[in-house]
C-alpha cells in the first residue's frame, strides 16, 4: 500500500507510539483513541495505520482499510453501549481538517444539530 507512513504526520506518530494517546482500540490496520478536545461526552477518532491524507485519497489500493475503520467504529460503539452516534470526516482545510491524515470522528452522548458547522 502506498504512503505507509508520513514521518511528519501527527497521527502517524501516534500510530508509531511516539506521541501518547488514550487508545480505546487497536489492531493491525486501525487505531481508535479519545479526542484531545472532545466535542461531545463520547468523542473518539478512528484512523487507518497507513497514511491516507483524506477521503479525497481513497481508491482501490486503500479502500479495504477504510472499510475496516467502519468495522472498528461499529465494534467500539457497541462495546461502549453507544447506539446513537455521528461519524464525521473533514476533508481539507476549508472543511475543518486540521490533521492531514484520514480520520473519523465518532461523537455521541448529546443531541447533534443539523446542519453541522
Amino acid at each position: 500500500m502506498r504512503n505507509a507512513q508520513d514521518p511528519n504526520c501527527l497521527f502517524c506518530k501516534i500510530v508509531k507510539g511516539e506521541i501518547p494517546s488514550k487508545i480505546v482500540y487497536e489492531d493491525e490496520k486501525c487505531v481508535a483513541f479519545h479526542d484531545i478536545d472532545p466535542q461531545a461526552p463520547t468523542h473518539f477518532l478512528v484512523i487507518p495505520k497507513v497514511h491516507i491524507g483524506s477521503c479525497g485519497e481513497i481508491d482501490g489500493s486503500n479502500s479495504l482499510v477504510v472499510s475496516r475503520c467502519f468495522e472498528v467504529i461499529s465494534k467500539v460503539t457497541r462495546e461502549m453501549g453507544v447506539t446513537d452516534f455521528r461519524v464525521v470526516s473533514n476533508c481539507g482545510a476549508q472543511a475543518g481538517q486540521s490533521v492531514p491524515h484520514l480520520h473519523f470522528h465518532v461523537l455521541a452522548g448529546r443531541d447533534m444539530t443539523w446542519p453541522p458547522g
